[in-house]
């Protein structure tokens, strides 16, 4: 039997009423950008968010894009400890596509849907201020292993953001940092939205990604984790619960929660309104991290 449109209203009724004047900052990997109607849809729900009294602040990500230019260019993709080695070149085309290409696409496509994006980089009003992060001891190899222009986050600075949210924009924020000399730092995209939820005192962080959520079972989409506590986070990456790509995306979000951020989740962005589904009904879509 459907279910009739005024109940799907009734439901979403509390929530709406609990999130009003609330921020959420969510976190949309590459993979979900590259497709066109994905993201047509995703941008949909963005605008109704704000509409709906919710300052949404966006920070998008770009690595399936970056990768691709970099072939182009006849450049192969290297990556140490699932993070990319960024040298000057790679540093260059990563800020084309993430600032040139995905960041005015994505304002492009909220204003489509008559909201008002504003595209970001966090170098603007030195948002994300990072320092470059030390080389990194790789098993098996002699030597530590420097990444090049790639930044670990030292402080974020909010008050753009407070400033252009809180007069009905919805930011869009490309994860290029700057350090104390003014050089760029490709920060990692999971990584810059936890810290940027945490500095905005965020109701919720939300990754939108293409995956269910967390599973029990990795093969398996019908053995997604509904919640779990943060501190069951160490045990599910011991017991290859958590493994691969998902370890930094969850541990992104673990840390937000830490740090002041009351839930962070996981959704699926192939899902068609997934967003809407996860913070506007009573069983969600995705999984969420909360405190305990």
């Amino acid at each position: 039997m459907s279910v009739k449109r005024e109940q799907v209203l009734i439901e979403a009724l509390p929530y709406l009423r609990e999130f009003c004047d609330s921020i959420m900052v969510i976190k949309i990997g590459g993979s979900i950008m590259s497709n066109r109607e994905v993201l047509d849809t995703f941008v949909q729900d963005l605008v109704l968010l704000r509409y709906v009294g919710i300052h949404p602040v966006v920070v998008h990500g770009g690595g399936p894009e970056i990768s691709e230019k970099m072939a182009r260019f006849g450049k192969k993709s290297v990556f140490v400890g699932g993070l990319r080695v960024t040298d000057e070149e790679t540093l260059e085309i990563a800020r084309m596509v993430l600032l040139g290409n995905i960041n005015s696409s994505l304002v492009t496509l909220i204003g489509k849907h008559g909201g008002k994006g504003i595209g970001l980089s966090g170098k603007d009003g030195q948002l994300i201020v990072a320092r470059k992060k030390a080389p990194i001891v790789v098993d098996g190899e002699e030597a530590p292993i420097d990444l090049g222009w790639v930044g670990e986050v030292v402080r974020v600075n909010p008050e753009i953001l407070l400033i252009t949210a809180g007069k009905g924009y919805i930011p869009v924020i490309s994860p290029i940092a700057v350090d104390g000399e003014g050089n760029n730092l490709n920060v990692n995209a999971d990584t810059a939205a936890g810290v940027i939820a945490i500095a905005l005192g965020a109701r919720k962080l939300i990754s939108v990604t293409d995956v269910e959520g967390v599973k029990l079972k990795p093969e398996d989409p019908n053995t997604v984790i509904s919640s779990f506590r943060i501190s069951d986070f160490s045990r599910l990456v011991d017991e290859k619960v958590i493994t691969g790509g998902m370890i930094p995306k969850v541990e992104a979000c673990v840390k937000a929660v830490e740090g002041g951020v009351q839930s962070a989740h996981i959704v699926d962005g192939r899902r068609p309104h997934a967003l809407l589904l996860e913070l506007f009904t009573d069983t969600g879509v995705g999984t969420m991290i909360e405190r305990g």
